[in-house]
Formats: C-alpha cells, structure tokens, sequence
C-alpha cells in the first residue's frame, strides 16, 4: 500500500498517520510491522514509530501474509544438556529465535521444542511462546530452561521472578567488551525502559521510572593492543534481575559495550584499530555481540532439587578470545 503525507500531516508521528490513513490494520499491527522495517519512508525503511513525517513525504507498507495462528513442529537439531519429564535445559546456539515473532515465524527453538516434545510443553507462555520461561536474544548463545508441564513453568516463573533472591536461580554471563571496567568487581544498578527515540531498543531511564535492573560484574582478563595499551576484557556478569538486552545496554551504560554489538556498541567500533593485524580481523568478522549464558541453575520443579549447569564458550566465541590472546 502507497500513501503520501499531505501538507497538514507535516510532524505527525508515523504511527497515528497509519493508523488514521490504513483503518483495516490495529495501531499494533502497524507497530509491529514499523519494527520489523516493513514501511519504508522515501524509499528507506523506518523502524521508529514515532517518525515525524515531512510534508510530501512517500511511503510504502507491505503487509506479508497471515502467519499460521499456532507455530509448526520443526525438525531442528538441539543441543539438549538435561530433560526430564519436567523441564528440558537448552544450550541454544548463536543465531536462533526462541519464539516466533514478526519477521521470525518459523525456524525458532519453540519450533524445534515442538517437534521435540510435542503435546507435552507447558501451554502458560500462550500458543507463541509454549514452555519458554525466559528467553535469550537471537545473536546470544548458552543455556536456557524450558517447562513441559503448566506446574513446573508455575514455579519456574515464580524463580525467575525473585530474581534467585530468596532461592536457587543462578544466571552468569561471560562477555567479551571493549576496554576495561574501572574495577575488578563491580555493581552497575540502573533502571531500564523502552528508549524513547528507538523503540526496538532499552535504554537506562531516571530511577523514578522503568525497572529496575541490577548486574553484577567481574573482570576475567584483560587483552592489550599493538601499542600495549588495555583495549577489552573478558568479564563475567550475574544476573540480580532479568531485563530485555540488561547485560548489553548496562555494560554500554557503563562505557564498556560488548564486542560486536550492533546495537548498543557501534560508536565503539573504531577501537578495533588499536589491537593489531590478527585481532582486528578477528573482532570485525565476529558477527554477534560477544555474549554467551555459560551458567544456569534453578531449584527442580518436582523435587526440589537444585540443578546446576555450566556451558563451554562456542567456537565462535572460544577462536575470539584466542585472537585476542596472540594479540598479533
């Protein structure tokens, strides 16, 4: 659908003139289809919704298809590190969506747990999102829990949502970021909400709003470049809370993104030409952020045991660190 911003429509936001201008779709619908780049602006796709438009201004929407209401079994190789009748443990490689959404309606883990687990995923996450407790972003590799029965996603939710405060539930991240934290162990507390400029992204807010979100870091290793100054760090960080992209937008917070972060850490991207020949190639054919959820643990759903689990670092992950080691 082609439509054309009048003179009286100048500095309106996108959204409303879409919904104003396309009354058959949901102020949701063209959100989501504003996020996913399916509107383009001048012939340039426009992810914010909240665009003020220019007088005269073109736009295009495409509108794909309807999605099948339920997602479809998949055979998709898992790398299953426990299962039992009550939960299934995933180290989930880089690359692959946990659920279907826009953009992403097949080819998913929900896909894939389908296929796996049939009729025996906990259906509390809805038909979209059946056993997913929580979830990892695409590009972030490591372990993730997923629920079989609606009793054990109860009180798996109920884990993650006292943050393992009073319980068990244990979440540990290794990244690799750009420069050095300024202390060895560290806390970095700071509230987390939808960016107010880039709606697909978070941003830290004032503490009177969004939510909070709680790291805690601790600085593993520390790689020079040629001229022998620090340039990036291996850290650790442990979850207090559980926020949408925390780990990436708090170390970027802090002034240290993570390597490979398009996102939050592209301002940083001339770092790379301080590490030397080898290095430099390495950090800018790494196509991910470097982030990867190497420790797990929870308290057992049915026995009340407490389960632990450790992932080693991916190849892609394990070859960086390597370059960044040799540092030639």
């Amino acid at each position: 659908m082609e439509l054309v911003a009048r003179p009286e429509d100048k500095g309106e936001r996108l959204d409303r003139f879409l919904a104003r201008e396309l009354a058959g779709l949901s102020r949701t619908r063209l959100k989501a289809l504003v996020l996913d780049g399916q509107v383009t602006l001048d012939g340039k796709a426009e992810r914010d919704p909240g665009r003020k438009l220019p007088a005269g201004a073109a736009l295009a929407v495409e509108v794909p298809p309807p999605a099948p209401a339920e997602p479809e079994a998949q055979t998709i190789p898992l790398a299953i590190v426990h299962e039992d009748a009550d939960v299934v443990v995933i180290d989930k490689p880089a690359g692959l969506v946990v659920h279907p959404a826009a953009g992403h309606e097949s080819g998913t883990l929900v896909n894939a747990l389908i296929a796996h687990c049939g009729d025996s995923l906990s259906g509390i996450g809805g038909v979209r999102r059946p056993g997913i407790v929580h979830r990892l972003d695409k590009d972030t590799s490591g372990l993730l829990v997923v629920a079989k029965n609606d009793r054990a996603h109860k009180h798996l939710a109920a884990q993650f949502a006292d943050h393992g405060r009073t319980g068990a539930l244990e979440r540990a991240y290794r990244a690799v970021v750009w420069g050095v934290p300024p202390r060895k162990h560290g806390v970095i507390s700071a509230n987390l909400d939808r960016s107010t400029r880039h709606r697909d992204r978070m941003a830290v807010v004032p503490a009177d709003r969004g939510r909070e979100a709680v790291t805690h870091y601790s600085v593993d290793e520390v790689f020079a470049g040629a001229n022998g100054e620090r340039v990036a760090s291996l850290v650790t960080c442990r979850l207090e809370t559980g926020r949408t992209h925390q780990i990436r937008v708090h170390m970027s917070h802090l002034g240290h993104p993570l390597i490979g972060d398009r996102t939050y850490g592209m301002h940083f991207k001339t770092k790379a030409a301080l590490l030397a020949p080898n290095a430099r190639a390495a950090v800018e054919a790494f196509g991910r952020q470097a982030l990867h959820a190497a420790v797990l643990g929870f308290e057992h759903p049915a026995t009340g045991e407490e389960m632990a689990f450790e992932s080693e670092l991916p190849d892609d992950l394990a070859a960086l660190l390597e370059a960044l080691r040799a540092g030639n």
